[in-house]
């Protein structure tokens, strides 16, 4: 088999199994394993895969800049923003991720919602100045303008005085293998702090995020409340997920076996 054939073959694999393991191609093709992992280092470079231990995984083009991935699964991102907005109880105090689904739940908030909301995107600041009994804090920092939100020292030590109920989470990456991950080290290491400033933290996964890998680790997936997501349970990726006893928050209110969709949140204010 040809290189090209062969890196072909690769990408078929990624996309029907969602990940590839170098030393089954290589028995199987009767190759060697550095012949692989070559192709798979090849890929990568081109943005086609995220190569991990022992073999690859589908890339996110969740990755993209911020203009970009306002076109990508915009429905999706739709369904997932009004499930994750039933999260919001009045009376608490959320912090909300930046990114095109975190801004997305924005729209999804009823108009009369009574509640505090923690950012640290304009974007979403800006989008919340529409509710007019939302109580609006703004972490600043750096702009990580690829994703328009703040983010380094400054971010991090507004955000440790922050005690939220909830964290609505924006990543790029779901995957069983390589847990939430995203595509910058400060944003992942940003996120991290929110997380922990929160009693409950559930991930925005529309449909493109399901699946892939991002270069940075965020969090583990034991370490969340739940994957919202209109992935349906039979999809292969999210089947692997609810084996794993990962909780999945449906679309739309519903969730499956492995979690009530929501979590025993106490209320907390922002000191």
């Amino acid at each position: 088999m040809l290189v090209p054939e062969r890196r072909d073959l690769l990408l078929d694999r990624l996309r029907r199994d969602g990940r590839v393991i170098a030393k089954d191609v290589a028995a199987e093709l009767a190759v060697s394993e550095d012949s692989v992992r070559r192709d798979l280092r090849e890929l990568a470079a081109a943005g086609l895969c995220q190569r991990v231990y022992g073999g690859a995984v589908p890339a996110s083009p969740a990755v993209a800049d911020y203009g970009t991935r306002r076109g990508v699964a915009v429905d999706s991102k739709t369904r997932v923003a009004a499930a994750a907005a039933q999260l919001v109880e009045p009376g608490t105090t959320v912090v909300l991720d930046g990114g095109t689904t975190a801004l997305a739940v924005v729209h999804a908030l009823p108009r009369d919602l009574e509640a505090t909301v923690v950012t640290h995107s304009p974007t979403v600041a800006a989008a919340l100045v529409d509710h007019p009994t939302v109580e609006v804090y703004v972490l600043g920092g750096r702009l990580f303008k690829h994703s328009a939100v703040a983010c380094g020292a400054a971010a991090v030590e507004a955000a440790d005085a922050v005690h939220a109920d909830l964290f609505l989470l924006g990543v790029t990456g779901v995957h069983p293998d390589s847990g939430l991950t995203t595509g910058d080290a400060d944003e992942a290491a940003m996120k991290r702090t929110l997380a922990r400033r929160a009693a409950d933290t559930y991930v925005l996964a529309s449909s493109e995020k399901i699946g892939a890998a991002s270069r940075f680790a965020v969090l583990p997936l034991d370490a969340v409340a739940g994957i919202v997501t209109d992935v349906p349970d039979d999809d292969e990726v999210v089947a692997r997920l609810l084996r794993m006893g990962v909780p999945i928050v449906r679309a739309g209110g519903r969730s499956a076996p492995g979690g009530d969709g929501r979590g025993d949140r106490a209320h907390r204010g922002v000191h």
